[in-house]
C-alpha cells in the first residue's frame, strides 16, 4: 500500500480502537440500551435521505441490522455497563473471527483450517485466563455478554457474505434503520421510562460528544474509509489491520481511563492476540515453510 492508504488504515484503526473508551464515556451519562437507540438514530437519519438503498431485499437488510448493529451493540453496551473494561472489551470482541469460522463451517459448509483451530485453542486459553479472575475488574457475566456480542458480529459476517460486492457505507446506514426502535423497547423494559426521561433531561456535553463520535467517527467515517480500502485492495491485505484495534483499545484505555491489566489478564491478552495472529497469518507461514523445505 502507498503511504496515503496506510495512513487511512491507521485512521480507521485509531477511530475503532478509541471507540471503546468513548462508549465508556457515553455509558457514564446514558444507560446502555438508550445509548444504542440514540447512536443508530444518528447513523440512519438523515443519511438514509441522501444515500441510495443497497440493492438487497429488505429481509437481508433487517437480518444485517439485527445482528451486527442491534445484537452486537446491545450485548457490548450491556457488558460494558456491567463492568467490562473498555480495553479488554476491544480484545475479547475480536473473538468474532473464530465464531465466524464456526458459523461458516455450519451454515456455509466451509472447512476449518488447521491454523484456525490452533489459533482458536490458543485464544480460548487466553480468554480462560481473563475469565479466571472473576471479580470487580472483569465480572464473568460481563465477559459472557461480550462473547455474545462477538457471536452476533460473526453471524452478521455470515449474512454479509451472501451480499457479494456491495456499498458497505450504504449497508451500514440502511441497516441502521433496524436498531433504534428495538433498542428503545429494550430500554423501556430494562431501564424504565423514568430513567430514560431523567437521562435525556440531564444529558451532558460529554454524552452528546460521545454519541457524535460513535455515530459519525466510529461508524460513518470508519466504515467509509474501510470500504474505500476494500475497494482498492484484496480483503487479505486489508483485514489484518483490524488486529491493531485491540492494541489501540488497550493503549487508549490505559492512557485515558487508567485501565490496568493484572499479570494474569496480561498473559491472557497476549494469548488472545497470538491466537488471532495464528488464525490470520498461520496459512501463509505454513506455505512459506513448505516452500523452503521443498
Amino acid at each position: 500500500m502507498p503511504l496515503k492508504d496506510l495512513l487511512l488504515a491507521l485512521v480507521v484503526i485509531v477511530a475503532w480502537g478509541v471507540n471503546f473508551v468513548v462508549i465508556k464515556v457515553g455509558l457514564d451519562g446514558l444507560p446502555p440500551m438508550l445509548l444504542g437507540a440514540l447512536r443508530f438514530a444518528l447513523v440512519a437519519f438523515p443519511a438514509v435521505l441522501l444515500v441510495k438503498r443497497p440493492q438487497l431485499p429488505w429481509r437481508w437488510l433487517i437480518a444485517y441490522g439485527a445482528t451486527i448493529s442491534l445484537g452486537q451493540f446491545a450485548f457490548l453496551f450491556e457488558a460494558m455497563g456491567n463492568g467490562m473494561p473498555p480495553g479488554l472489551a476491544s480484545l475479547v470482541l475480536q473473538s468474532q473471527a473464530f465464531f465466524t469460522l464456526f458459523f461458516a463451517a455450519i451454515f456455509l459448509g466451509e472447512r476449518l483450517r488447521a491454523a484456525s483451530v490452533l489459533g482458536l485453542l490458543v485464544a480460548a486459553g487466553g480468554l480462560a485466563l481473563i475469565g479466571s479472575e472473576n471479580g470487580a475488574s472483569v465480572p464473568f457475566f460481563a465477559l459472557l455478554l461480550t462473547l455474545c456480542a462477538a457471536a452476533m458480529w460473526a453471524m452478521g459476517n455470515i449474512i454479509t457474505r451472501r451480499f457479494g460486492n456491495i456499498d458497505l457505507v450504504a449497508l451500514v446506514i440502511w441497516g441502521g434503520l433496524v436498531p433504534p426502535l428495538p433498542f428503545l423497547a429494550l430500554s423501556w423494559w430494562l431501564e424504565g421510562p423514568e430513567r430514560i426521561e431523567s437521562s435525556l433531561r440531564g444529558i451532558g456535553w460529554s454524552s452528546v460528544l460521545a454519541l457524535a463520535y460513535l455515530a459519525f467517527i466510529a461508524t460513518m467515517l470508519g466504515y467509509s474509509l474501510w470500504s474505500h480500502l476494500l475497494s482498492r485492495y484484496p480483503a487479505g491485505k486489508v483485514a489484518p489491520f483490524s488486529l491493531l484495534v485491540p492494541v489501540v483499545g488497550l493503549s487508549s484505555s490505559a492512557l485515558l481511563l487508567d485501565e490496568r491489566l493484572t499479570p494474569l489478564q496480561g498473559w491472557g491478552a497476549l494469548l488472545v492476540m497470538a491466537g488471532l495472529l495464528i488464525n490470520v497469518f498461520g496459512p501463509r507461514l505454513r506455505q512459506l515453510l513448505l516452500a523452503r523445505m521443498a
